[in-house]
């Protein structure tokens, strides 16, 4: 027998399944790795790209799907793609901002979910035009901040959540890439970029 679901799991689980794509699709734009890293795949009827390379994806996928108890329960505020250079300073970030409505209790059409996120691939795919260029020797990370931590998770759970990366002293500057506004889910993707008056040496480590 099939397992119910709730709007919330349901929605939650198409939702991980996207980011890991759009996840990688952000990576494959940035050109951090050599192309032969990917293969491209069909996914929601349109060509993507897929990570090919064992750690890279299962580090993607690893990330993203420990997300998915966290995301149902409406505490994630925004899940980052981090691009940072080698004194771990960001360089760009790529933030998924979303919202789960807790009391949306109606039937989740996933067609028309997925035709929803669907667009944000698109859009990302001929996003390169927003990117800047990153400097050698640059690395990147998936970052998470969540509205509150529930009580009940494990060390391991926590291992991955804290980061290194550095503070920006000023507000970023926000690119707005796309959004969705429906029930029982909304999703934001924009760029960050710092500011042009943002000093050189940072100091603050980030915490999410």
């Amino acid at each position: 027998m099939e397992k119910y679901m709730s709007p919330q799991e349901e929605s939650a689980r198409v939702l991980v399944e996207f980011m890991e794509v759009a996840v990688t699709s952000i990576v494959f734009l940035k050109g951090v790795y050599p192309r032969g890293a990917f293969q491209r795949r069909r996914y929601m009827n349109m060509v993507v790209h897929w990570a090919c390379h064992p750690q890279l994806s299962g580090y993607i996928h690893s990330a993203v799907s420990g997300l998915l108890p966290f995301i149902q329960k409406g505490v994630v505020d925004r899940v980052a793609v981090v691009f940072y250079n080698a004194e771990l300073v960001p360089m760009e970030k790529f933030m998924f901002r979303l919202a789960v409505n807790q009391s949306y209790g109606s039937k989740v059409e996933e067609r028309d979910l997925e035709f929803a996120l669907r667009a944000f691939l698109i859009k990302l795919s001929v996003s390169e035009t927003l990117t800047k260029p990153l400097p050698a020797g640059c690395d990147w990370e998936i970052t998470a901040y969540f509205r509150a931590l529930p009580d009940g998770i494990n060390q391991e759970q926590r291992l991955w959540i804290p980061t290194d990366t550095k503070l920006w002293q000023h507000p970023p500057l926000i690119t707005p890439i796309k959004s969705m506004s429906s029930n029982p889910l909304k999703l934001q993707l924009y760029l960050e970029h710092p500011d042009p008056s943002e000093p050189k040496d940072h100091t603050a480590p980030e915490a999410s």
